[in-house]
């Protein structure tokens, strides 16, 4: 008995073993993810406090400098690069209002479409919905000259409304709120009749409350779609009070032996990160629900 409670505690502890030594691969995997991910970002955050001739002379410093609050300053409020672009304040306030308006607009035009799609029978219903399906094999830049001449005969070029409005419908959001809406039971439509509920009030009532958590996690992913545009807002904006902080730093970057300003560059980088990365983190309980809730 002895020499069987003596093996078993053996393969126990050899089982023990081989699952830390697991445990240990697998984290050291991680964290070199994790370093390949973040070295980058921590140059960046880095560089954005020394002057333009420790970058210039091609050093990689790991280590913060002293000239943090004056490149800051300089990129929110000037600007930077070798042909002075638009200050950075303007330039993330143009993306965030892009962004939110994108968002919003693919939310709401998506929530009806799907509802008409789920909730109504007419004719060609489903044809309707095909026909919607199918332009996601029809990405903005396949579209973009027909698009672009639409902004033009609409007046839209150089337009807060030109940089949304074709960017606005969305055929995926249609159909995740189609998937979800299939799965909301009959009972809820039936008790909604009962109830005397027209469309427009079953909609507000129950379907809606019941897609807040579908609209969060969606809302994250198009606001971060709608900031990170940069094909669109360079074609349709020439208006420098327009232009968009993804934009805007690339045209910071000069060509050639240009002499550029990487302590500003780096500094409104590190500023164009910082709203996506927030509604990230805000959102990010409403986002993990959005995408694994199920139950009604």
């Amino acid at each position: 008995m002895r020499a069987l409670a003596e093996d078993g505690a053996g393969e126990a502890a050899a089982q023990a073993g081989r699952r830390r030594r697991a445990a240990l691969w697998a984290h050291g995997w991680l964290a070199l993810g994790v370093l390949v991910f973040a070295l980058p970002i921590w140059i960046t955050l880095v560089g954005s406090t020394h002057d333009a001739g420790t970058i210039g002379r091609g050093e990689v410093p790991l280590l913060p400098g002293s000239h943090a609050v004056e490149n800051y300053a300089t990129a929110w409020a000037e600007g930077g690069g070798r042909f002075r672009t638009t200050a950075a304040a303007a330039m993330l306030w143009n993306s965030a209002l892009m962004a939110l308006l994108i968002a919003a607009g693919k939310i709401a035009i998506s929530l009806l479409s799907a509802y008409a799609v789920v909730f109504f029978s007419f004719p060609g219903r489903m044809a309707f919905f095909w026909m919607i399906f199918v332009t996601l094999m029809l990405p903005v830049e396949v579209r973009i000259i027909p698009t672009f001449q639409v902004m033009v005969d609409l007046s839209l070029i150089n337009t807060m409304a030109g940089l949304v409005v074709p960017l606005v419908a969305s055929a995926t959001a249609t159909l995740l709120f189609r998937q979800f809406f299939l799965t909301i039971p009959d009972e809820y439509v039936e008790a909604a009749k009962m109830d005397g509920a027209g469309p427009l009030r079953f909609f507000r009532d129950v379907v809606v409350p019941l897609s807040v958590t579908n609209i969060a996690a969606l809302f994250v992913i198009l606001f971060i779609y709608g900031w990170n545009q940069y094909l669109w807002p360079l074609l349709v904006v020439n208006d420098r009070s327009l232009e968009t902080i993804v934009v805007g730093l690339s045209k910071m970057i000069g060509t050639g032996d240009a002499q550029n300003e990487w302590n500003t560059i780096m500094a409104t980088a590190v500023l164009a990160m910082l709203p996506p990365v927030a509604v990230v983190v805000l959102m990010q309980r409403w986002f993990v629900r959005g995408l694994t809730e199920t139950e009604k």
